[in-house]
């Protein structure tokens, strides 16, 4: 305290600064502590008077709000806001978002929305891969994939709905497409190439089964897409323009019950077949998974909630901005619904799927790429041909033929990239050059129906 007065320091601040102290002291390891006791050269040497931070007599300002910081940090949802919030530095982004939206009002410039919005659905994505790793440490790699792809597809769904009652079918198609060939290719390629990277001394592996499976889904749903496209383009329709969308119709029901068979098949009838690599460390990985357990399940269900809202909500601004945005950068609208449009809206799958793949849990990034690719196909595009059958919308399942081939030719791709079990970078590679090859395919590709969009 005689310390204290000599540096003629205030003595309203002797409390904080005994705080610090205090804690400083205690961080130090309990080896290193002895050292410094037993030092001679020291000249201060707290043995000499003791202090307590609990015995020291506090001002009334100064112990109200020790014992407010105290209750505050037992608080769970605070807690829980910290960790989600503020302990990554990638939020540092988050203002972007509300920037986005105050530009949208404020100015005509739709090109600085779109680049706001992107950056603040940046972050966004992030956490929300945080998020679904947390809850996967209660319900598991399988259900925990089947839920990241379920959150990361709702920005899809909410857009492809807000496009449908609009009338904006080819957008939805488009878009919806260009989901499917985003995480097929450029997805689960960064995170084959990143978790390749990182894991280079091993073969990582995955499930074998659960790939299969969801590469059959994925053909079954290109034999959907492209029998419409095929009666269309060879005129062979018993009722021109009727008889093609009955039959995208029926075929999207057809869809939606193989996709609700394969939830049972995957969750209730055999669910050992799914995660059989990653039950055989288990017992080494349980007490890790436990430590790494920030936040509790609950909390980790409404944080998905929350941040699959506003990523919802800046994706409709960033919407809004990409007819302004492709008049001045003169790109494409196609270019940006099949290619820029899904990199956004794939944000979280992305961040995800590159966070698993370097923890080397190969089952959950192929739940979120894959799973989500087949969740598209089979599931969103064809509640959104139900949905604008039940609007009076004429949605079908004729994506044209240039975009058809292009998806089945995706999807044998993945489906020889995946038939092994195992991954590596140079996988990883091939199937982001495969995605550049496409992207570079729709630049210079004029669709047919752009007038009627």
């Amino acid at each position: 305290m005689e310390l204290l007065c000599n540096l003629n320091i205030p003595a309203k601040s002797y409390p904080f600064l005994l705080l610090t102290v205090r804690l400083s002291f205690q961080m130090v390891p309990v080896d290193e502590r002895t050292e410094l006791d037993s030092d001679e050269e020291i000249p201060f040497r707290p043995a000499t008077k003791s202090f307590d931070f609990e015995a020291v007599h506090l001002s009334p300002a100064a112990g109200n709000l020790n014992s407010c910081i105290r209750k505050l940090m037992k608080f769970r949802p605070l807690r829980s806001i910290y960790i989600v919030l503020l302990t990554a530095k990638i939020n540092i982004l988050l203002p972007f978002g509300p920037l986005a939206i105050l530009l949208h009002y404020l100015t005509g410039k739709h090109g600085l929305v779109f680049f706001f919005s992107l950056l603040g659905i940046t972050p966004l994505a992030e956490r929300l891969g945080y998020a679904t790793e947390q809850l996967a440490f209660y319900t598991g790699s399988t259900v925990g994939g089947l839920l990241n792809a379920t959150f990361g597809n709702a920005t899809e769904m909410i857009i492809s709905m807000y496009a449908l009652k609009n009338g904006m079918i080819r957008v939805v198609q488009q878009s919806l497409l260009g989901s499917i060939l985003s995480n097929m290719l450029l997805v689960l390629g960064c995170a084959f190439f990143t978790g390749g990277i990182v894991h280079h001394e091993k073969v990582q592996v995955f499930s074998k089964a659960s790939a299969l499976v969801n590469s059959g889904l994925l053909l079954m749903a290109v034999m959907g897409l492209m029998f419409p496209a095929v009666l269309h383009f060879t005129h062979t329709e018993v009722h021109f323009g009727k008889s093609e969308l009955a039959l995208s119709r029926f075929s999207s029901c057809i869809m939606l019950v193989a996709y609700a068979s394969y939830l049972f098949f995957q969750l209730k009838s055999q669910p050992n077949l799914y995660g059989q690599i990653s039950e055989e460390g288990a017992h080494e990985e349980d007490s890790e998974d436990e430590e790494a357990s920030e936040i509790t399940q609950w909390e980790a269900i409404g944080w998905l909630a929350i941040l699959t809202l506003w990523v919802s909500i800046l994706s409709g601004y960033l919407v809004d901005a990409i007819q302004g945005a492709s008049d001045s950068l003169h790109i494409p609208v196609a270019f940006i619904s099949v290619i820029l449009l899904p990199i956004v809206g794939n944000a979280a799958e992305h961040a995800s799927a590159i966070m698993f793949a370097v923890k080397d849990k190969l089952d959950i990034t192929l739940g979120v790429a894959i799973g989500s690719s087949t969740q598209i196909s089979m599931f969103l595009i064809p509640f959104c041909v139900v949905v604008g059958w039940l609007m009076g919308q004429p949605m079908d399942l004729n994506f044209q033929l240039f975009e058809t081939a292009t998806l089945f030719v995706a999807v044998l791709v993945v489906a020889f990239m995946l038939q092994e079990g195992t991954s590596n970078y140079f996988k990883g590679l091939m199937l982001i050059l495969c995605y550049l090859i496409v992207a570079a395919s729709f630049f210079v590709h004029v669709d047919p129906l752009n007038d009627d969009d």
